[in-house]
């Protein structure tokens, strides 16, 4: 049996699972996953083909190098050894790893974990890839389109399987527009514009925010020292959310976050299908969509607005999902995906054992 492990690192914590790389590869779609006519070499699975997968609850730290190597090391290797404890088997083929902020500051990761998962698990098939790069293969698989992944912050991703098109994931400082910090820092400042009495302020957000973080005035010391402050923003969106059919300035938030994703799916999607009259296929993906329809409706109607040529597929799978089919494609050498220095960077040395 060939295994291969997909690694899933973000805001929340660390998640890894275990499958044979046949099953992952050849495994069903989640249903719908694709559109009429379209073709992937490699289609994106459901979790259904998983031999196992544990969680840890501890984000991967960031320090003066980027994400830390080290400690997602010290994470990792407990939980490949007990997924491979419990299937049975002796070693993994292929590893793919998809973390938030490997674009950007990934540099320890790319430094020092080919190496270290070489020495460790005796791996030398390995895939570094961005959060939005395993968000992409676990929704479409490994065929042309563009996916929206969006959650605490958001990205847009999209590939002629040459090469890829990015648009935003800049972080909720410099961008990430229309993703959940997005969305929450814009409820909460409309909270504290009605409590100080300045134009454009909700009464109904400044209810929600003191109800959740107590006395308006008090909100700056508890946000500001948070080292987590943008999944802090991001945990006000739901109720930006739950405000929208009764507060109209709720409601601009979220139009004015799907005019934000809309445009960022526009700037990604593969020019060819609309010069040759076919749809781009879009999926989204990532928690932010399971607000629901306070959110989704206005999404599809920025979409049809902006991109007419969309054609918006369910996502067959999350970045979980998308880590183990690159790491089942690299096993297989199926991989499609283009690579990229920063957003897909691939180690395969020849395995002679």
């Amino acid at each position: 049996m060939t295994w291969v492990l997909g690694v899933d690192s973000g805001g929340s914590g660390l998640r890894a699972a275990l499958a044979a790389a046949d099953q992952a590869l050849t495994g069903p779609a989640v249903s719908g996953s694709a559109a009429s006519g379209s073709s992937a070499s490699a289609p994106a699975v459901s979790d259904s083909v998983f031999s196992g997968s544990v969680v840890s609850r501890v984000p991967v730290r960031t320090g003066a190098r980027g994400i830390e190597a080290d400690h997602l090391l010290e994470q990792l290797l407990p939980m490949a050894e007990e997924l491979l404890g419990r299937a049975g088997g002796t070693r993994v083929s292929a590893v793919a790893i998809g973390a938030a902020g490997m674009a950007t500051l990934g540099d320890d990761l790319r430094a020092e974990l080919p190496a270290a998962l070489e020495r460790s698990l005796g791996v030398r098939r390995l895939a570094l890839a961005a959060d939005g790069v395993t968000a992409y293969a676990g929704a479409l698989g490994q065929r042309t389109g563009a996916v929206v992944a969006a959650g605490t912050g958001m990205i847009a991703l999209g590939t002629d399987l040459s090469r890829w098109r990015r648009a935003d994931g800049w972080g909720h400082l410099l961008g990430d527009c229309g993703g959940g910090a997005w969305i929450g820092r814009a409820g909460l400042e409309a909270g504290m514009r009605a409590y100080d009495g300045r134009r454009g302020g909700s009464a109904v957000l400044l209810e929600r925010l003191e109800a959740v973080f107590g006395p308006a005035a008090g909100l700056p010391g508890r946000l500001y020292p948070r080292s987590d402050r943008p999944a802090v923003l991001a945990s006000f969106a739901p109720e930006v959310a739950r405000c929208s059919a009764g507060d109209p300035v709720a409601a601009a938030i979220l139009r004015d976050a799907a005019r934000q994703i809309a445009e960022a799916a526009a700037a990604v999607c593969p020019a060819e299908p609309a010069r040759s009259g076919a749809r781009c296929e879009v999926a989204l993906t990532g928690g932010l969509f399971k607000m629901g329809d306070p959110l989704l409706t206005p999404v599809r109607e920025e979409f049809a607005a902006l991109l007419p040529s969309a054609a918006p597929v369910p996502a067959a799978g999350d970045p979980l999902v998308g880590a183990v089919l690159i790491a089942s494609a690299l096993a297989t050498g199926s991989l499609r995906l283009p690579p990229h220095p920063q957003l897909l960077r691939v180690v395969a040395e020849q395995d002679t054992r």
